[in-house]
């Protein structure tokens, strides 16, 4: 009994098999390589009431800078944000320092100062959901337009 089991289970398993290889080309048909030289979006994230890079912003700002060396950067949208704590003008300054931190990173990695957007939101738009400010707003959202050369 268990032997028919187990012939029936690698018959299925078989079928199974040759029924992906089978799709047209197999997986490789359905994976797409991403374009190196496309857009790119990625966030920075920033401890709260900070604007300097952590260490984990630092490698997400080095791996898209060695990722994008070989493009063209046309564009490069930079916008900092806050949460809801604190006061208005004081979240639009500290996003603001957000913003300034990461073109200095990027900067620094050899991208072309031309190229920068910078902008600072504050909290407009923070969530809170039960009194509890939104961390994901202490960021700075960076978009990307490049071009192969």
């Amino acid at each position: 009994m268990t032997s028919i089991r187990s012939m029936v289970a690698v018959g299925l398993a078989a079928l199974a098999l040759a029924g992906c290889s089978s799709m047209g080309g197999g997986r490789e048909a359905l994976v797409a390589v991403p374009d190196a030289c496309g857009p790119k979006r990625f966030d920075v994230y920033f401890a709260e009431n900070q604007a300097g890079l952590t260490e984990a912003a630092r490698t997400a700002i080095g791996l898209t800078a060695t990722q994008l060396q070989g493009c063209e950067i046309r564009t490069v949208r930079v916008l900092g944000l806050a949460d809801a704590t604190g006061a208005a003008d004081a979240n639009l300054t500290l996003s603001g320092q957000r913003a300034l931190a990461v073109v200095e990173a990027l900067e620094a990695a050899g991208w072309p100062a031309p190229a920068f957007e910078v902008g600072a939101a504050g909290d407009a738009g923070a969530v809170t959901a039960g009194g509890v400010e939104e961390p994901l707003r202490r960021r700075a959202e960076v978009l990307v337009t490049a071009a192969p050369r």
